[in-house]
């Protein structure tokens, strides 16, 4: 199960740089994670310094 990013992100980056399979990049309005390349790990979600990553 992929990981998703809501809304609240504030596009600061950090969550994509601790990604180890390259799954996030940056949408039109925030970031967002590629479902087929996220191997849910959870880092991505640990980074995040205001909680907008969680399990799909």
């Amino acid at each position: 199960m992929a990981r998703v990013i809501s809304d609240s992100c504030i596009s600061c980056g950090s969550c994509a740089a601790q990604c180890p399979v390259e799954a996030i990049s940056q949408g039109d309005e925030h970031y967002v994670i590629d479902a087929d390349t996220c191997i849910d790990c959870g880092s991505c979600e640990a980074q995040c310094p205001v909680g907008a990553i969680s399990e799909e």
